[in-house]
């Protein structure tokens, strides 16, 4: 990492990837709340209007992929910490060449540069990565 980035690229990109784990953090707590009480209304509800299950299910599913969603990023944020502490942050895990400033501003926990994002998700049927 040091052979390529400034310090001050550095401090940003360290700063970035703490606050957007914090963040996460927070909103998976929120939601895990958020969808625990939701549940409570939901077992409440029902006893009077078993009509509605479906469409009480589907709420709490979309809740829980949001959940899933966020710990996925969390873990993915981690991971890019762990290889900062490690002295590998910034740096391609297939390639090995180092990722762009301007791709890791963009996505500071981007573990690929965007080729060979782009062939990993070609290959899985996924979106073009961003910068």
């Amino acid at each position: 990492m040091d052979d390529y980035l400034t310090a001050e690229q550095r401090r940003e990109l360290r700063e970035a990837l703490e606050q957007q784990q914090a963040e996460l953090r927070a909103e998976i707590r929120r939601e895990v709340l958020a969808a625990d009480l939701h549940r409570s209304e939901e077992i409440a509800d029902r006893v009077r209007d078993p009509g509605d299950e479906s469409v009480v299910d589907l709420l709490a599913d979309i809740e829980y992929a949001d959940i899933d969603r966020h710990i996925e990023a969390l873990r993915t944020n981690e991971a890019a910490l762990r290889a900062w502490h490690q002295g590998g942050y910034g740096w391609c895990a297939d390639c090995g060449d180092p990722i762009p400033f301007a791709r890791l501003q963009a996505l500071p926990s981007a573990s690929r540069c965007v080729d060979c994002e782009a062939i990993r998700e070609d290959q899985a049927g996924g979106p073009p990565p961003r910068l």
